[in-house]
Order: C-alpha cells, then structure tokens, then sequence
C-alpha cells in the first residue's frame, strides 16, 4: 500500500498509542489509508475549503482530507484517547488541522472555520442520524455547509436517498432531498474496519441546494413528516390525527387522500400539508 503522507501507519498509531474502537462511542475505525483518501476524494475539491470532520478516531480520514488538499480540517473528537495520535497529525500538516475535544451535539463549530465549508466524517453510528437532521433543519437556508460527505450504516444512506413508494422511503428521504441532492457515492464491506461492524457502510454525499425545492417551515415539516411515519401502516388521516384536529380537510387542501398511506406521499405533498398545518 502507497502512503498518502509521511506519517506511519495507521495500525503502527493505534497500537503506539494503546488505541481500541469503543463500541460505547459508536467507533469503528477505517485503517486504509487509500481507502480513507478515496472518500476524501469523494468530497469534492477542497483546496479552498475548510472542512468539518466529526469523530476523527486515530485519523484515518483527518490524513486523507489534508493530503487532498483541504484549507484547514476542524476534527471534533470525544475521545480523549486519540487526542495524540491526532495532535501529530497537526504536527505534520501546521496551521491546518484543528482539533477540539468534546460532544459534536454540544460544539457550535462556526467559530472555527472559515467558509466555503464542507463536512467529511466516518460519523459515530450513535449519532449520525441526529447530526445529519440538524444539518438539514436549520431555520435559515443555505446552510454553513455546501456538502456533506458522511458515512453510515447502509441501511441508513438507502433511507437517505429512498423514493416514495419504497420500503426504505421517511423522513430521511424527505429531510434531505427537500434541501440537497443526495446520492450514495461509495460501498464499504464490514471488512474495511477495524472491528468489522455487522453491517455493510456506505458513504453518502449531499450537495446544498441554493433554495428548497418546495417552501414549507423546516420545523413543521419535521414534526408532520415524524408523525407519518411513526406508524406506517397507518392511513394519514389517523397518523396525523394528533397534528391538527381537522387533519382531513388539511390533508385534501395539500392534494392527498385522507386515505394514503405516508410512503406514497411524495416531497411536495409533505411540503404543502406543512404549509397547510403552519397556516390555519
């Protein structure tokens, strides 16, 4: 295997360093340094961007961004343990990767970067969901970020880019294709990490796009869209119930049957029963 940079390996790191994945921390760690630099690659061109990267581990990925050519990598990392191994990172790339201990839910990472931005993280399974909902949701819109690049357990990244109709189509879908382009841009077997995890990974990639492709209220729509799919097989009128005392006649004016089922309701149905419900 070529090396991406002068550093050592990454099983050399984690072994000098005493390093091994918490599952209590959601943390499998990708040991290929090729393979780390491919999905780096994955984000785009990052020459003129600061990068946001949640969950660095020993820094498998933190190298690969930085060797592409990323501006400055922000790396927010809970585990105190990997601080050294990432601290020699930044040894080796000066003035460009900063690294902050602490909770990602917690951390308000602006004050550190500079934009354009872009994310790039093999994010902890125990809170990729939350943090990519918090970077779809914001009440202002573009958001700080142009592209998410993140990994995720496969079934996740397949309910991330679902279409209506669809086992796998909810609130994911629906979130993230209202305000970006979603695609699963890699496949990655249990085997590329260290443990291997149970299930397949995948790596999504999400481009902002400049406006909504339908307006609606970022929170209502997410309260509405939860309520629909907490019990799919359920029709719309007796999911939503509780969102609005006249839900059918809510439900009618936005052009869906009372009588749907949430998976066959498309983007723009849910954008205007959101418009609907924040209105009257």
């Amino acid at each position: 295997m070529s090396a991406i940079d002068s550093l050592p390996p990454l099983r050399e790191v984690i072994a000098r360093h005493g390093l091994s994945a918490r599952k209590s921390l959601g943390q499998n760690f990708l040991l290929d340094l090729n393979l780390t630099a491919k999905i780096a690659r994955q984000a785009g061109d990052l020459e003129n961007c600061d990068v946001l990267e949640i969950g660095p581990g020993p820094g498998g990925l933190t190298r690969g961004l930085l060797a592409e050519g990323a501006r400055h990598v922000l790396a927010i990392e809970k585990d105190s343990r990997c601080l050294p191994a990432l601290a020699e990172i930044a040894e080796a790339y000066p003035g460009r990767l900063t690294v902050i201990e602490g909770d990602a839910l917690e951390i308000d990472p602006l004050a550190h970067l500079t934009p354009p931005i872009r994310v790039a993280a093999n994010l902890p399974y125990n809170v990729g969901t939350e943090l990519l909902v918090r970077w779809l949701t914001p009440r202002d819109w573009p958001p700080f970020w142009e592209s998410l690049t993140l990994m995720f357990q496969r079934e996740v990244a397949e309910r991330i880019v679902a279409q209506p109709g669809s086992k796998a189509y909810g609130r994911l879908a629906i979130l993230a294709q209202w305000r970006a382009e979603a695609r699963i841009a890699m496949q990655l077997p249990p085997g590329a990490f260290t443990p291997p995890p149970k299930v397949s990974s995948s790596v999504v990639h999400l481009t902002a796009l400049p406006e909504p492709r339908f307006p609606a209220d970022p929170d209502v729509l997410s309260r509405v869209v939860a309520a629909a799919f907490n019990q799919r097989r359920k029709m719309l009128r007796a999911s939503l119930k509780g969102v609005a005392p006249d839900i059918e006649d809510r439900l009618i004016a936005a052009g869906i049957a009372p009588t749907d089922r949430a998976e066959q309701v498309p983007l723009e149905g849910f954008c205007a029963l959101a418009r609907q419900v924040a209105t009257r």
